[in-house]
C-alpha cells in the first residue's frame, strides 16, 4: 500500500516572495508535491502545503527548515502573527496508508535531524508531544522568540525535546508535530477595532470556555479586525458552527463579519457540511452532489440503479478458488460496513431538533466511526497481504537452518495475527458504539443499528477464528498466551 502524508510548514516570512520561493525550491524532491502556498504581509508568515510519500516528505521538510534558517532573521522580524522560529511549526498529517502514530514517529525523526543538521532546537507538539502541556502549540510558543531566548537556558519547562537549551541565534526554535487535518479559518469584521476581535476570539476558543477544537486570536490585518482561528477537528466542531458563533458575538459589539478566508486547504466534506447547514437541505448526503456521484459511477463504486458494481468484484474474489481474500478480509469488510451503517444513523440524527441535546455524543461517535471505517477498509487488503507473507515465509524457510526457519515463520505468523486481532477489537468497539446510539437516534433507524451490531459481532467471530488458526502454528508460547488474553476479553464481551 502506498503512503501519503501531508505536511503544512509555517514560515516567518510573508513579504519577500523570493525568500518564500527559495524555501519551496528546497522542498522540490521526487515524491513530494506542492498543493498550496499562502503568504500574508500583515502576519509576515507563509503557509506551505505539500503532500508526498512518507520518506520523501520528511526530507523535504528538513531541507525547508534549513533553507528558512539561512534566509530569515527573527531578530529583525516583525508581524502580527506569533512566532518562535524561522520555520515556526512543521506538522505531519496522515492521509493514506499511514496512521497518526506513524506521523508521530516521523515528527520525532524530523525533529532530531533538524537539530543535528542545523543546530535548531526542536519542541514536539500535538500527538507527538512528550508531555501534556506541550500538546497545545500556544503553550510552547508563549513569549515568542524573544521570551524563549531569555528563558530556554534557565527554565526547565523550556528545555527542548531535541537539542541543547539555547535558541539558534537567527532561526530561533522550531515546533514539529503530528495532528489531524486542521482548517485555518479567519473572519474579517467591519471594524478596525482589534480589541473587539480579541474579545470574540476569547469567546470562541476552547481554552477560555468556547467551542471544542477551536483556537483563536484577534489581529489587525489589512486595516480590519480579524478573528484568526484554527479548527483542529472539523468533524466535531464544523466551520459553519464557528462562523455562526463569531457572527453572534460580533453583534454584541455592534459589528458584523464582512468576509472570511481559508488559509491553505480545506476538505471538501467541510464545505459540504456548511452547505447542508445553511441551505437546510433535508436528508442531505454527499452523493447528492453531481461531481461526487459522477466520481463514484466512473470509479466503479456505484452502478446505475444500484450498488452492485461496487460490491460484486469483492464478492467474486471471495468466491474464486484462491486463498486470498479469505475470512480475515471478509471479517474486515463486515466490520467496515457496520461502521458505515452506524455512521449513517448518527449523521442523520445529528443536527435535528429532536436530538440536539445529544449533539456532542453524536459528533464523537461520527468522528470515531469514520476513523474505524477507514482503518477497516485498509485491513481488507492488509489481511490478504499478511497471509501472502506467511506463505512466502514457509517457502523461504525450506532453505534456512532450523532456528532461522522457525523465527522467520513465527514473525510472519505474528504479523498475520495482528491484523485480524485489530479487526476484532475494532469490530467490538463498533458494536458498543452502535448500541450506545440506539437511545439517542431516530427510532425508525433501529433496524440499521441492529444490522450494524450483527455485522460487528460476525466480524469479531470471524476475525478471532483467523487469530486462533495462526496461534496454533506458532512456537513462541509467550506471544501466544499474550494474544489469547486479549482474545478472551473479546469473547467475553461478545457473549
Amino acid at each position: 500500500m502506498s503512503t501519503l502524508v501531508e505536511c503544512v510548514p509555517n514560515f516567518s516570512e510573508g513579504r519577500d516572495k523570493s525568500k518564500v520561493d527559495a524555501i519551496i525550491d528546497a522542498m522540490k524532491i521526487p515524491g513530494v508535491y506542492l498543493l498550496d502556498r499562502e503568504s500574508d504581509a500583515d502576519h509576515n508568515r507563509s503557509v506551505i502545503t505539500i503532500v508526498g510519500e512518507r520518506e520523501a516528505i520528511q526530507e523535504a521538510a528538513i531541507r525547508a527548515v534549513g533553507k528558512a534558517a539561512e534566509l530569515i532573521d527573527l531578530n529583525v522580524h516583525t508581524g502580527a502573527h506569533p512566532r518562535m522560529g524561522a520555520a515556526d511549526v512543521v506538522p505531519f498529517i496522515p492521509i493514506e496508508g499511514v496512521t497518526i502514530e506513524d506521523c508521530v514517529a516521523m515528527a520525532r525523526h524530523v525533529g532530531e535531524e533538524i537539530w543535528k543538521r542545523f543546530q535548531i532546537p526542536v519542541y514536539l507538539y500535538e500527538a507527538a508531544a512528550t508531555m501534556p502541556e506541550r500538546q497545545n502549540l500556544e503553550n510552547i510558543r508563549r513569549g515568542q522568540f524573544e521570551g524563549i531566548r531569555a528563558e530556554i537556558g534557565t527554565n526547565p519547562a523550556r528545555k527542548p525535546d531535541f537539542g541543547e537549551p539555547r535558541v539558534h541565534p537567527t532561526a530561533g526554535a522550531t515546533v514539529v508535530g503530528a495532528r489531524k487535518f486542521l482548517i485555518a479559518y479567519n473572519v474579517f469584521l467591519n471594524t478596525p477595532d482589534v480589541e473587539i476581535a480579541k474579545k470574540i476570539a476569547k469567546a470562541v476558543r476552547f481554552s477560555s470556555g468556547g467551542l471544542r477544537f477551536v483556537k483563536g486570536a484577534g489581529f489587525l490585518v489589512r486595516g480590519l479586525a480579524q478573528v484568526s482561528m484554527n479548527l483542529t477537528d472539523f468533524d466535531q466542531t464544523p466551520v459553519h458552527r464557528v462562523f455562526e458563533l463569531v457572527k453572534r458575538e460580533a453583534a454584541r459589539y455592534g459589528v458584523m463579519p464582512i468576509s472570511s478566508e481559508i488559509v491553505g486547504l480545506i476538505p471538501k466534506k467541510a464545505l459540504e457540511e456548511a452547505a447542508e447547514w445553511f441551505l437546510q437541505v433535508e436528508n442531505f448526503d454527499s452523493s447528492l452532489i453531481l461531481e461526487n456521484r459522477l466520481a463514484a459511477v466512473m470509479s466503479g463504486k456505484m452502478a446505475v440503479g444500484g450498488l452492485r458494481a461496487g460490491v460484486e468484484p469483492f464478492i467474486e474474489q471471495l468466491a474464486a478458488p484462491t486463498a486470498t481474500p479469505g475470512g480475515g478480509s471478509a471479517s474486515a469488510a463486515s466490520a467496515a460496513m457496520a461502521a458505515g451503517l452506524a455512521h449513517m444513523v448518527a449523521s442523520m440524527s445529528r443536527g435535528k431538533k429532536a436530538y440536539v441535546q445529544y449533539e456532542a455524543q453524536l459528533s464523537s461517535a461520527i468522528a470515531r466511526l469514520g476513523t474505524l471505517r477507514e482503518e477497516l477498509k485498509a485491513a481488507i487488503d492488509a489481511d490478504a497481504a499478511a497471509f501472502t507473507s506467511v506463505m512466502s515465509a514457509y517457502k523461504q524457510a525450506k532453505s534456512a537452518d532450523e532456528n532461522s526457519a522457525a523465527a522467520m515463520i513465527d514473525a510472519a505468523l505474528q504479523n498475520a495475527t495482528a491484523v485480524p486481532l485489530a479487526v476484532a477489537e475494532k469490530a467490538d468497539e463498533i458494536a458498543r458504539i452502535a448500541q450506545s446510539l440506539e437511545p439517542i437516534t431516530n427510532p425508525n433507524m433501529k433496524s440499521d443499528l441492529t444490522t450494524a451490531i450483527a455485522l460487528s459481532r460476525a466480524a469479531v467471530t470471524g476475525a478471532l477464528a483467523n487469530v486462533e488458526i495462526n496461534l496454533a502454528s506458532m512456537k513462541d508460547q509467550a506471544f501466544v498466551e499474550k494474544i489469547r488474553e486479549r482474545t478472551a476479553a473479546l469473547v467475553k464481551a461478545d457473549s
